[in-house]
């Protein structure tokens, strides 16, 4: 981060690097299932428990994948 940025642009640069790390998050869990992992192997690879990875990561990838089929 670049100490010359007003603290808007340091934070809206903040703002943008949580979204993207939360969609790498969101792909990298959705390669996984379909690679066959445990959702235990998930949250060991995340550093939390399976169960908490479910809770956080599981429900939205059915939803998404259900609009994909309407799409088609």
């Amino acid at each position: 981060m670049d100490m010359s940025e007003s603290p808007d642009q340091s934070f809206a640069s903040v703002v943008a690097l949580r979204r993207r790390a939360d969609q790498l998050e969101i792909e990298a869990v959705e390669q996984a299932l379909d690679a066959g992992w445990t959702w235990a192997q998930i949250g060991l690879a995340l550093g939390i428990s399976g169960q908490a990875a479910h809770k956080r990561l599981g429900p939205p990838r059915a939803r998404r994948r259900g609009r994909q089929a309407d799409k088609e």
